[in-house]
């Protein structure tokens, strides 16, 4: 696979490795990973070009540096102040339009076909919560955090992390999080259900996300995209709907020649041979 998709970045490194795992990397130490404009237009191309590609079967979401990410930086809230020049209704429309289109790029990492996977060290204040709530799963180091901090600031958290929370840890520990902006520990986050593990550093935190994420990649690309879509599907839908659009589903799926590929692979007690998803 090719990375000249993903060259000339600004606040994210992407790597492909040869097992069909791309890790999108937070390269902006220094400032503490915060979302800035770079990232804000670099994320939905990295993440469109990796669902395109097809290839891809599995997705890492890491940082460099101490912390995870601290959130929004002040350049996106600046550009959200009131501009006297323009008619109340026309700012708050304006307003509107931006919150939802950084709302979709988040969403983006739940409706792209292939999993991905938070792994996070240190501080996730903010929009990072926002952000790894929308991932399939959570890893994190054992001095990691999390901070729904909005409340802090006089503002409501507007990115996903009040749709998404209450679906992933109990409702009560959700609204006492998001209404005092308190830390919530690696450990309490582990307790929650928040994320599957916590590691003793970065390093063994890494070397375990990327052999879950190569397992993943082992698997029939088309199967673990069904199965994302249906549990995707199955939270917001009743369980007769989600049964009900499970067959449909199925319907061809199981005339897929990967159902074929894995009995016969397990017949001649080989690994199976998979075809990549199609572009």
């Amino acid at each position: 696979m090719s990375n000249s998709y993903f060259s000339d970045l600004e606040a994210f490194k992407v790597n492909l490795d040869d097992n069909g795992v791309a890790e999108i990397c937070l390269k902006r130490d220094r400032a503490l990973n915060t979302m800035n404009n770079a990232f804000w237009s670099e994320l939905p191309k990295i993440i469109g070009n990796i669902d395109k590609l097809g290839t891809v079967r599995a997705v890492i979401l890491s940082s460099s540096g101490k912390h995870f990410t601290a959130g929004m930086d002040l350049e996106i809230l600046k550009s959200i102040n009131i501009d006297k020049a323009i008619e109340t209704a026309s700012q708050a429309e304006k307003t509107r339009r931006l919150i939802i289109e950084l709302q979709q790029i988040f969403t983006q990492l739940e409706s792209i076909r292939m999993p991905v996977i938070s792994a996070i060290q240190g501080a996730c204040i903010g929009g990072g919560v926002d952000m790894v709530c929308a991932t399939d799963m959570r890893y994190c180091t054992s001095d990691a955090f999390f901070t729904i901090k909005e409340t802090a600031l006089g503002m409501t958290a507007d990115l996903g992390t009040l749709q998404r929370i209450q679906r992933l840890i109990p409702s009560g520990l959700a609204r006492e999080l998001a209404y005092t902006s308190r830390r919530m520990n690696a450990q309490e986050a582990l307790s929650s259900g928040f994320v599957n593990q916590v590691y003793d550093s970065q390093e063994q935190m890494l070397e375990a996300v990327r052999s879950i994420a190569k397992t993943i990649a082992a698997q029939s690309p088309m199967a673990v995209h069904g199965t994302k879509e249906m549990l995707n599907y199955s939270r917001d839908h009743s369980v007769a709907d989600s049964l009900n659009f499970m067959a449909t589903w199925q319907a061809g799926m199981l005339h897929s020649t990967e159902v074929y590929e894995a009995m016969q692979a397990a017949a001649q007690k080989r690994d199976p041979i998979f075809d990549d998803l199609h572009p």
